[in-house]
């Protein structure tokens, strides 16, 4: 991915080396989150949700970390650069609207970080948190993409962090918090597929994003479509169940099968068009 070049985010904190204050808040958007993201990272929710809650009533003091340079500073360069590029091309889209975009920001953390959506745990993967419009993400997490979901380059990281700003672009757009409306009269199962819905769609935002960074910035070398298209499937529900438990249950899902994560990003970047992806038209 050619990205040397783009333009830096200024929307980005940077917390890595930094213990994360405060105590285990969970509840709402959180219990969701712990439950969504379990899926995407392979592991229980249960198991996720007694860690943060065996944190419980203990004070971590923030402090500072070492100086000098870190070995995932790269990293945290791609990343700032991705999502500057985020940042161009959504405040591009909303200017054609006659709107303007509302910029994220991106916290970068090591281990755990506090936010307004209880603590973050690296274990959770990388996130959106609707309360404080923040994406949060353990740099870890990109090793991880290569080493554990077997999906290597720099395009499959760029991928994961415009789905998570696909998720801002939601909830912006006062997706997010219809959907979170009709929990309460939805069963599991239900909700399940309204959650499923709006991962597809970040999947196309994501796609969306791919299409109009390469008109503007021709970001793209051979092989990063690929890379983005592995990821995608290496993180479908059906994929990750079938790895955690050996076997599948499609009332389960949250997040969509391997083959829908990876039609809608490849359809939102082949389209470049809002109106190929709108949340009713995804299944």
């Amino acid at each position: 991915m050619r990205w040397q070049d783009l333009r830096k985010s200024g929307n980005v904190e940077d917390r890595r080396g930094m213990s994360g204050g405060g105590k285990v808040a969970i509840g709402g958007i959180g219990m969701i989150i712990v439950v969504a993201i379990g899926l995407l990272t392979g592991q229980d929710p249960g198991v996720i949700l007694d860690n943060l809650q065996g944190a419980q009533g203990t004070e971590q003091q923030s402090t500072e970390r070492p100086a000098g340079p870190r070995p995932d500073d790269q990293t945290a360069e791609f990343v700032s650069k991705v999502l500057g590029s985020t940042e161009d091309v959504w405040g591009e889209i909303y200017k054609e609207n006659n709107a303007q975009y509302q910029q994220p920001t991106l916290q970068m953390f090591t281990d755990a970080t506090q936010g307004a959506c209880g603590n973050a745990s690296s274990a959770m993967g990388p996130f959106y948190c609707p309360a404080d419009e923040k994406v949060y993400i353990d740099l870890s997490f990109c090793d991880e993409l290569r080493d554990k979901f077997k999906a290597p380059g720099e395009f499959a990281i760029a991928y994961v962090v415009a789905h998570e700003v696909g998720h801002h672009v939601q909830n912006l757009m006062g997706i997010s918090e219809q959907v979170q409306q009709q929990r309460q009269n939805l069963s599991k199962e239900e909700y399940n597929k309204l959650s499923v819905k709006l991962e597809l769609q970040a999947d196309f935002l994501a796609g969306v994003w791919a299409n109009r960074a390469q008109k503007m910035d021709n970001i793209i070398e051979p092989g990063d479509l690929e890379a983005a298209l592995t990821a995608a499937n290496a993180i479908g529900d059906d994929k990750l169940q079938k790895e955690s438990q050996g076997y599948i249950v499609p009332d389960a899902f949250t997040h969509g099968t391997s083959q829908q994560r990876m039609y809608w990003f490849k359809k939102g970047f082949e389209t470049g068009d809002l109106n190929q992806g709108k949340y009713q038209d995804i299944k």
